[in-house]
């Protein structure tokens, strides 16, 4: 039921031909031996002066001009490789981070006007309001990364922190939540799990307190039924326990059985090409659509091959370059 040597060469085929730079460096870092430099690099090419980041690096939507949600994608690779606060790229982003916070609500603008320029799914059209339903995706988890890559600037803590105080109190009060803002929560918390001693000083609540509301809310997110998953766009397993160490959290041995079920789905449901299909379609610029459906997946291919690797489940360890990372 593993990714066997087979669907391992067809995917790694698939991603040297058609991926786009950015996801062919981060499968080559994860997967094969490629390096956090050749990452960085084609990054750059998605960041704007303002250290922000556009340009269609989330590729549901092709504003170039920089955005809170297209720097959250940066943002997640960024701390997927590694970067240190001291990096060019990361000061501009924290820069630009600083820069277009809301206060009062503690909230970074999920979609912004400019969106409606350019093609882009429906989901990512801007209208007034719009931020009600967004709320904390993904400014959870941007409070996280700033107030972990601003050691170097306590008004960019300060900052972090508040915002991150905001969204816990939002977080505490609901019974449930969107499997997005959700998941941004889950990440954000396990960007801060070193910085506990902070998080109880700042937040009215502690982290493990917090951290078992989560879990909770996310067991309750979770799609359960498996004939139902790849008919529609389902919240699963691995959307949220991405490591086995997640599987820590639940003593029930029925989550357990629901990723390895995950693992055997994802490894069964490739295509005739052998490569994953994504689950939407934004039914409106069918030919810059075309284009993005291409892109995603390559980022699902990058994604989940990862998940794989981490849960063991790929059993090739073959590379262009005859070593694995």
């Amino acid at each position: 039921m593993k990714i066997d040597n087979e669907k391992f060469k067809a995917l790694q085929n698939w991603m040297y031909r058609n991926a786009r730079p950015l996801e062919l460096a981060k499968w080559k870092y994860n997967i094969e031996s490629g390096t956090k430099e050749e990452v960085l690099g084609c990054l750059k090419a998605f960041q704007n002066s303002d250290g922000g980041f556009g340009h269609g690096i989330e590729p549901d939507f092709w504003n170039p001009g920089s955005t809170p949600m297209a720097s959250w994608t940066a943002a997640q690779i960024l701390k997927e490789i590694d970067a240190k606060p001291e990096e060019e790229i990361v000061r501009k982003l924290v820069k630009y981070l600083m820069g277009t916070l809301e206060p009062k609500t503690g909230m970074w603008s999920s979609t912004v006007p400019e969106n409606n320029l350019y093609p882009h799914a429906p989901w990512w059209q801007w209208s007034e309001g719009a931020q009600d339903n967004w709320m904390f995706n993904p400014s959870a988890e941007l409070s996280a990364y700033l107030i972990h890559w601003s050691s170097w600037d306590r008004e960019a803590w300060e900052i972090g922190w508040q915002s991150m105080e905001k969204g816990i109190r939002r977080l505490m009060k609901v019974d449930e939540m969107d499997r997005h803002e959700l998941s941004n929560f889950k990440n954000a918390l396990e960007i801060l799990r070193t910085d506990t001693k902070e998080f109880n000083e700042k937040i009215p609540y502690s982290f493990q307190v917090v951290e078992k509301k989560v879990w909770e809310l996310i067991e309750d997110c979770i799609n359960k039924d498996c004939k139902k998953w790849g008919s529609d766009y389902l919240p699963l397993p691995l959307d949220f326990i991405t490591h086995p160490k997640y599987l820590e959290n639940y003593q029930n041995p029925a989550m357990k059985k629901l990723v390895k079920q995950n693992l055997i789905y994802y490894a069964n449901s490739l295509n005739e090409e052998g490569v994953w299909d994504i689950t939407w379609n934004w039914d409106q610029y069918p030919e810059a659509f075309a284009v993005a459906k291409r892109i995603w997946k390559g980022v699902l291919i990058a994604n989940r091959c990862k998940l794989f690797k981490e849960f063991n489940w790929i059993a090739s360890k073959n590379s262009p370059t005859g070593t694995s990372r």
